[in-house]
C-alpha cells in the first residue's frame, strides 16, 4: 500500500480504488458555523463538504422535508451511582458550548429536537463500569441532541449503540473538564436502510483526555462529523475508528481537530474494509493548527483494505498549520488489496487461501478492538467482524 507522507501528493485511482489527498483545507475547515438552518443553503451535492455524499439517500434531512416520527427512536441509559441523567429543553444553558452546526443537517437537527438528552459525571467521581446509551431505532425521522459532561478531573466510559431502523440527524457534544478523562464508543450498527447524520463535537479542558473509538457497521447511508477543539493547553485527543462497508453502503467519516490553544495533542487512526459492488467509504480527515497553538502536536492516519471488485474509497487527509513552532504534524494515507507477502506467508505455513486471509483481516482490525476497553463491545464487534468476512472472504 503507497502512502502519502506528511504533504499530499494529489491522487491515485486504480480500478474502482480512489485516493485522494488535498493540501490545504478549504476554507479554513468549514463554512460559518451557525445554530440557525437558514443561513445554510439547501445543499446541491457540488460544495467541498457534500461532494462525496449522495443526496438522494438522506431521506429529505438535508432540504428541510423530512418531517419528525413520534416514537422513532427509543433511547435507554444505563449510568453507574453518582451519574445525572437529564432531558432539558433546549434553552438549556449547557447546550451548544462544545460546538456550533457547521452543516445544513446538523442545524437542523438542533433546530427540530424536541428535548435534549443531558449525562453529567460531576467532579472527580470516577467510574468503574460505563455508562451505556442504548439508541434503537422503530421507524420514521427522528432529530436528536444529547450532551455528556464530566467534571473536573472525572473519569467515564461510554457507549453509545445505534440498532433498529430509522432517519436520524443528530448533534452530541463531548465536554471535558480541566484534568478529566472521557473515553467514548459510539457503535452505529444499524439495520440494512437506515439513514444516520450526525455532528459529534467534543471541548477538551486543561490536561484532559479525550479518546473516541467511531465504530461503523450497518446502515444505508451514515455520515458521521466528529470535532474537536480545546478550552485549556495540555489537552489529548485520540480518535480512532473502525467500518465495514458491504455492497450498496454509503459510509462516511468527516473529522477536524481544531488545535486553537497551545501545547496540546492529536492521534487519528482510522480503518476500514470494503466488499461488494457499490460500497463506497469516506474520510476526511481534517486539521488545523492555528497561529496561536505553537506546541502542537498530531498525526492523522487513514487505511483501507479493499476485498472484493465493485467498491470505492475517497480518503483525503488535510492539514493547515498556521506556526512553524510546532512539535510534530504528519499524515498518511494508504488503500489496497491483499498483501501478497503477508498471505504467501501464511499459506506457506499450512493455513488455507481463505483461513489466510480471514487472518489478515482480524489482524488489520485487532489493534484498534483492543483499545475499546469494554470486554463484552469487543466480544461483540470482533464477532461482527467474522460474520462480515464469512460472507466474502
Amino acid at each position: 500500500m503507497a502512502e502519502a507522507q506528511n504533504i499530499p501528493v494529489g491522487s491515485t485511482t486504480a480500478g474502482q480504488i480512489a485516493v485522494a489527498a488535498e493540501s490545504t483545507v478549504a476554507t479554513r475547515m468549514s463554512a460559518p458555523p451557525s445554530f440557525d438552518v437558514a443561513d445554510f443553503p439547501v445543499p446541491h451535492g457540488r460544495e467541498e463538504e457534500w461532494r462525496f455524499t449522495p443526496l438522494e439517500r438522506l431521506r429529505g434531512l438535508h432540504d428541510g422535508t423530512a418531517a419528525a416520527t413520534d416514537g422513532a427512536v427509543k433511547v435507554a441509559v444505563e449510568a453507574p451511582e453518582g451519574v445525572t441523567v437529564e432531558l432539558v429543553d433546549r434553552d438549556d444553558a449547557r447546550l451548544g458550548r462544545a460546538g456550533t452546526p457547521v452543516d445544513r443537517v446538523a442545524a437542523q437537527a438542533y433546530s427540530a429536537f424536541e428535548k435534549a438528552g443531558v449525562i453529567t459525571v460531576p467532579k472527580d467521581l470516577v467510574l468503574t463500569e460505563p455508562i451505556r446509551v442504548a439508541v434503537h431505532g422503530e421507524g420514521g425521522v427522528s432529530y436528536a441532541h444529547q450532551v455528556i459532561e464530566l467534571g473536573a478531573f472525572a473519569e467515564a466510559v461510554v457507549v453509545l449503540d445505534h440498532t433498529g431502523d430509522a432517519v436520524v440527524a443528530a448533534n452530541v457534544e463531548y465536554v471535558l473538564g480541566d484534568g478529566a478523562k472521557l473515553t467514548v464508543v459510539s457503535i452505529q450498527d444499524w439495520d440494512d436502510k437506515a439513514v444516520h447524520v450526525a455532528q459529534h463535537n467534543t471541548l477538551i479542558g486543561r490536561d484532559a483526555t479525550f479518546k473516541s473509538v467511531v465504530v461503523t457497521f450497518g446502515g444505508d447511508l451514515v455520515r458521521l462529523h466528529p470535532r474537536v477543539t480545546y478550552a485549556g493547553p495540555g489537552g489529548e485527543a485520540e480518535l480512532l475508528g473502525l467500518y465495514f462497508t458491504d455492497a450498496g453502503q454509503h459510509q462516511e467519516h468527516r473529522l477536524l481537530v481544531d488545535h486553537n490553544v497551545p501545547h496540546c495533542k492529536s492521534n487519528v487512526v482510522y480503518k476500514g474494509a470494503l466488499q461488494g459492488e457499490a460500497a463506497h467509504a469516506v474520510w476526511i480527515g481534517d486539521v488545523l493548527i492555528e497561529a496561536k497553538a505553537e506546541g502542537t502536536d498530531t498525526y492523522e492516519l487513514n487505511r483501507n483494505l479493499v476485498l472484493t471488485d465493485g467498491a470505492r474509497v475517497d480518503s483525503v487527509p488535510n492539514l493547515e498549520i498556521e506556526t512553524g513552532e510546532i512539535v510534530g504534524a504528519g499524515h498518511a494515507s494508504a488503500t489496497g488489496r491483499f498483501d501478497d507477502e503477508q498471505l504467501f506467508y501464511l499459506m506457506a505455513r499450512g493455513i488455507p487461501a481463505d483461513e489466510a486471509r480471514r487472518l489478515v483481516v482480524r489482524g488489520f482490525f485487532a489493534e484498534l478492538v483492543q483499545q475499546i476497553g469494554v470486554d463484552d463491545i469487543e466480544e461483540r464487534l470482533l464477532a461482527r467482524i467474522e460474520t462480515e468476512l464469512e460472507a466474502t472472504v
